[in-house]
């Protein structure tokens, strides 16, 4: 069965530098029919200011996915990285036992546009842990380029969760088939562009889940991006 969750339905939260869009309920949204799928907890879909940015804060026992859709994304955490993530950049963040970090928009006149994914993790109070890898748009135009996955197949980065992650930058014109294997659950997240996944029509924002029945022909009438999570049953 295909569930739509539309860009306009998600939790938003907005202030004087943050312009955030939740698909699962995060913070102050709460919706309990959507709590996440799966082991995937979060998608934040976050655009912040120049010069703004989220200060030191902690985590526990998640991992934490940061994905630039455009801008820049400074990085600091208390394991002493630092580093600025753009477009093509991937950066996982396992919180295990306990981490601090800051998120900033270094740019002093760009907004920065950014997924914030969280995963739950299949072991507890790890040893904190950080790994960030630049993935070329050209891997993955009209096909599907692995991104994340427990063990790091195809030169992705190691999670530790039962989670994949891939993405495709979709031509105008084109189309790819989307399945999962038997006895998974999938999640399509569209970041950008327009889209017709079988008969139904999706702009950036706007995702679905999907599971092993399920065949996607994700086409695209615009130069577009998404994001394929395989993820447990549950």
């Amino acid at each position: 069965m295909i569930k739509l969750r539309k860009s306009e339905d998600r939790g938003k939260f907005k202030n004087d530098w943050l312009d955030s869009n939740h698909t699962f309920s995060f913070g102050e949204y709460f919706d309990p029919e959507f709590m996440g799928i799966s082991n995937l907890r979060v998608i934040n879909d976050d655009k912040v200011k120049p010069g703004k940015g989220f200060a030191t804060h902690s985590h526990q026992n998640m991992e934490i996915i940061s994905y630039v859709v455009s801008g820049s994304l400074e990085h600091k955490d208390s394991m002493n990285n630092g580093s600025v993530i753009k477009p093509g950049d991937v950066q996982r963040m396992s919180a295990g036992k306990g981490v601090t970090h800051s998120e900033f928009n270094p740019s002093d006149d760009e907004e920065v546009n950014f997924l914030q994914i969280w995963i739950e993790p299949n072991k507890q109070n790890i040893e904190p842990d950080y790994e960030q890898k630049y993935f070329s748009p050209k891997e993955g135009i009209n096909s599907l380029k692995t991104l994340i996955s427990p063990n790091g197949v195809e030169g992705s980065l190691t999670l530790n969760a039962d989670c994949f992650i891939s993405s495709c930058h979709l031509e105008n014109g084109r189309n790819i088939q989307v399945k999962i294997p038997k006895n998974r659950l999938g999640f399509l997240h569209l970041v950008a562009g327009d889209v017709k996944v079988n008969e139904e029509s999706l702009k950036g924002g706007d995702s679905l889940s999907f599971s092993e029945e399920d065949t996607l022909l994700v086409s695209s009438s615009t130069k577009s991006e998404f994001l394929v999570f395989e993820l447990p049953e549950t």
